[in-house]
């Protein structure tokens, strides 16, 4: 032992001597020190602070193969790094710090500090690593979820029906079975949408002039909405199944908006009336002669889903208010004289419609979970729909056809024709 470790028991020895021994629990504790492992505080802090490293002497094989980079010490189990000299002998590189590298040379490069990184990492188990590895990707899958949570809290699906409990009309208790069996019969409901390749004397134009002047005619007699859906669906269910001429064209739809009177509204419009419409092109016989050719056509099946009685369900679900229910109605009803829109079911049309006005009107994507659960379709089924939906509406003041854009542009509609359209869906 040196003189200062001598130096150090001697003034402790004295310190205890002095002060007494220490107590813990009322009986004395001394503690037991071997003599053979105390070193001087002075040798410590000189060891910790001031000492400059020494490399250690280990003894070691040469190496048969390549240079070795590192040898390992088997008193502290860690790295050290070795190179071979001029000689060909193997010695230790003499350990430096990354500060030393950093202050003590000017001329230090960042390959150096990689190298000294490098030797770092190498000291670092394998098994390590990968523990950390697989830590790091269940946090962020931890993350992941906590962020869609957060997300389902912030748009919940909510009860739409709760504050109809009170409401009979509402049959709140059979609301959803109803939608349910309209979704299940909305098909028979469908149309072919190449019908029209089968009618010999009309084509799609014709049919497009025909709807647009029935949607004015029913404006002009002020008719329940459910009348305009349910005339347009029962004359390209009849032009499906029978041809007809261009001349009785006009005839067809006079009398299909007669049997949707008939079905839906309170004041049915006389005959007389629809004649006058039509110029007395035709006579009260041929309205009544055309209407039994219809119904048999169609077996008197009138009760089908049209894509009113989604609209007023899904505008529900969207919690619209005026402007958002008559700006989807504008759009629905521009998607009627379009020939190539019966390729889409009602359900479709209605979700739609409503999904392409809220674009619209916020000019940003707007399709809450409450809206997709009810319409059970997601933003991805309503995207190619509601881009053709778009493109009507920037044309909708153009051309020969304007019936529905002037009827929107009033101020009982709230002149919602003057909106925007969402071109960036486009």
């Amino acid at each position: 032992m040196d003189s200062g470790s001598h130096q150090a028991k001697s003034d402790l020895n004295g310190a205890s001597n002095q002060q007494g021994a220490l107590r813990i629990g009322g009986s004395k504790f001394v503690p037991q020190m071997k003599s053979s492992n105390r070193r001087a505080l002075g040798n410590i802090d000189q060891n910790i602070l001031g000492a400059t490293l020494q490399p250690c002497v280990i003894t070691k094989r040469e190496s048969s193969g390549k240079d070795a980079i590192c040898m390992k010490n088997p008193e502290n189990l860690s790295y050290i790094p070795t190179r071979r000299n001029s000689a060909g002998e193997m010695e230790i590189e003499k350990p430096t710090t990354l500060a030393s590298n950093l202050s003590g040379h000017e001329d230090c490069k960042i390959e150096d500090v990689g190298e000294f990184r490098d030797v770092i990492d190498a000291s670092t188990p394998m098994f390590v690593k990968h523990t950390e590895a697989i830590l790091d990707e269940i946090d962020e899958i931890v993350c992941e979820e906590i962020e869609m949570e957060d997300a389902m809290e912030d748009d919940p699906v909510l009860d739409i029906d709760s504050s109809d409990v009170e409401n009979p009309l509402a049959v709140v208790e059979y609301i959803d079975d109803i939608y349910h069996f309209y979704r299940k019969t909305e098909s028979l409901s469908c149309v072919s949408p190449t019908y029209m390749s089968f009618q010999f004397d009309i084509n799609q134009k014709m049919r497009a002039i025909l709807i647009d002047w029935l949607i004015e005619v029913h404006y002009k007699f002020e008719l329940m909405d459910e009348t305009l859906f349910l005339t347009v669906n029962l004359i390209d269910r009849f032009l499906e199944r029978q041809t007809v001429s261009r001349k009785k064209l006009q005839l067809v739809g006079m009398t299909a908006m007669l049997l949707a009177c008939k079905y839906e509204e309170v004041c049915v419009p006389i005959v007389e009336d629809l004649i006058v419409i039509c110029d007395k092109a035709y006579t009260r016989m041929e309205v009544l002669d055309m209407e039994k050719v219809m119904v048999n056509t169609l077996q008197f099946n009138m009760s089908v889903p049209t894509p009113y009685v989604f609209m007023r369900r899904f505008l529900k679900a969207a919690q619209s208010d005026r402007k958002l229910e008559l700006l989807s109605f504008y759009i629905i009803e521009l998607c009627l004289v379009e020939y190539e829109m019966l390729k889409f079911p009602p359900s479709l049309l209605a979700a739609a419609a409503i999904y392409t006005a809220q674009c619209s009107l916020l000019k940003s994507n707007q399709w809450s979970k409450t809206s997709e659960c009810h319409t059970m379709y997601s933003e991805d089924h309503l995207m190619e729909c509601s881009r053709m939906m778009v493109t009507f509406h920037q044309k909708a003041g153009t051309g020969k056809l304007t019936g529905v854009h002037r009827k929107y542009s009033t101020h009982k509609f709230g002149y919602v024709a003057r909106s925007e359209p969402a071109q960036f869906l486009l």
